[in-house]
């Protein structure tokens, strides 16, 4: 498959929100409008860093399954410990070192485990939503010396075509209204806000850094606006 029928097909299943001229996320734009239905089934998860509850969800507008993994009780309404983690097989599972991604999902099950009360949404959208074999090709430019930035552009996709609206129906369906949301991307803070979902807090999460991952860490911060606190 190619790069533009790859691009039709995540526009397809609504992966691929279109850019604007600058190539910015069109998420925000389309916050306005949200999945009608969440339903879920849950199983005990047990895992190096604790017994989780394992949630998982098909959204009904795209077919993608995404999980949740929940810590504790939150019936009493306070802000609940937050992660919204994105796919990233190359980090996650084959312990790449081009991101930060492993480590920081580590990290967030390890905060929610010592917390004893939090939720990590763990969610399909594999390379910010181009899917794996666009990643792959993304990264085959960045090894030409392209950064991540212009490699998803070079693609004919957006810088970051994550869609954060079905995330915010997972929150919601486990009680949470309030969130410290553990996050160094703004853009998560917002696509949670537009669904009613009040971040109280943004707790900066920093792990994995290596000078593998040096260029790709700082185009991130430099063009896409993460914080570095």
């Amino acid at each position: 498959m190619n790069s533009h029928s790859s691009e039709k097909k995540y526009r397809a299943i609504g992966q691929l929100p279109q850019a604007d001229a600058a190539g910015q996320s069109a998420a925000e734009a389309s916050a306005g409008s949200s999945p009608t239905t969440v339903s879920g089934i849950t199983c005990r998860l047990p895992t190096r860093y604790g017994e989780f509850a394992l949630h998982g969800y098909a959204d009904p507008a795209t077919g993608l399954e995404h999980v949740a993994l929940t810590l504790g009780d939150f019936s009493d309404g306070a802000p609940v410990l937050l992660r919204l983690h994105s796919e990233c097989l190359t980090g996650d599972t084959l312990f790449s070192l081009r991101c930060d991604c492993g480590p920081q999902l580590e990290a967030s099950l390890r905060a929610i485990a010592s917390e004893g009360r939090g939720a990590l949404v763990y969610l399909r959208q594999e390379g910010r939503g181009i899917g794996l074999i666009n990643k792959i090709r993304a990264y085959a430019l960045q090894d030409t010396g392209a950064d991540t930035v212009d490699a998803n552009r070079m693609l004919g996709f957006a810088d970051d075509a994550r869609d954060y609206r079905f995330a915010a129906h997972i929150v919601q369906s486990l009680g949470i209204r309030q969130a410290r949301l553990l996050t160094n991307n703004p853009l998560k803070v917002r696509a949670l806000e537009a669904q009613q979902v009040e971040v109280i807090e943004r707790i900066p999460l920093h792990a994995g850094a290596n000078p593998m991952n040096h260029r790709y860490l700082s185009t991130k911060a430099q063009r896409m606006g993460h914080l570095q606190d």
